[in-house]
Formats: C-alpha cells, structure tokens, sequence
C-alpha cells in the first residue's frame, strides 16, 4: 500500500477517539439535561447527524481508501478520489455541529453548506473511484 494511502488512512484512524468523544459529550448533554440541548429539536438533531456522519463516513473513507489504490487511474487521479472522500468526514460533520453552534440557534447559519458542499465530494470521489475500478 502506497505511504499516501496509509498516512491518510492514520489521520483518519486518529479522528476515530475524537468521534467517541463527541458520543460522550451528547451523552452528556442528555444525561445533564444540558441547556440548548434536549429542548432544542434543531440543535439536538443536526448535532447528532453530524455525529452519525462522522463515524459512517470514517468507515466508509478507510474501506475506499484500500481500493482506490485497485484502480486504473493515474496518481493524480487517485490523489484527487482521496482526498475527495476523504473530505466528506470532516465537512458534513462540520456543516452539521457549527451551523448550530449556539444553544438559541433554532435555524442552521450558512455553514450548513459544507454538509451539501462535502456531499458533493463524496459523490465525485466515489464516482470516480467507481469508474476508475473498471
């Protein structure tokens, strides 16, 4: 396996124990009837899809990360599937947990747009690793 692959594959294990920490801090606020939290359906349901996301994408990253080095396509092509997928799991969380960051925010603000804007990634990256497997 290439040291591409496997130092974005480190990075992506290392995110692992902060995803297991977010879990704990909404365990928390559920727990402690946080303020902002449980009597915030907006909030409380962006923040955990965010969470969901975060862990699926992670997953799912580190499975295509193995055949993306399968493919036929050149390494500049390969690099750009990377890190195309690679990105979903870092922008969707993040569009999710800061468009909503304050406990009286009953709307997501425009970062909500990184969801939309890391969805688009996974979309290309995957299509591409997709079309690149033939």
């Amino acid at each position: 396996m290439p040291s591409e692959t496997l130092s974005t594959a480190g990075v992506l294990l290392i995110t692992v124990p902060t995803i297991a920490f977010g879990g704990l801090m909404l365990l928390s606020h559920i727990m402690r009837n946080v303020p902002g939290y449980l009597d915030n359906p907006v909030r409380q349901n962006l923040w955990r899809a965010g969470h969901a996301h975060a862990g699926v994408l992670v997953l799912f990253s580190l499975v295509a990360l193995l055949y993306i080095d399968q493919t036929h396509l050149d390494e500049g092509l390969r690099r750009v599937a990377r890190l195309l997928i690679v990105s979903a799991p870092i922008l969707m969380p993040l569009g999710f947990f800061l468009s909503v960051v304050r406990p009286s925010d009953t709307k997501p603000n425009k970062l909500i747009w990184l969801t939309v804007l890391g969805g688009v990634f996974l979309a290309a990256g995957t299509l591409l690793l997709g079309i690149g497997l033939f």
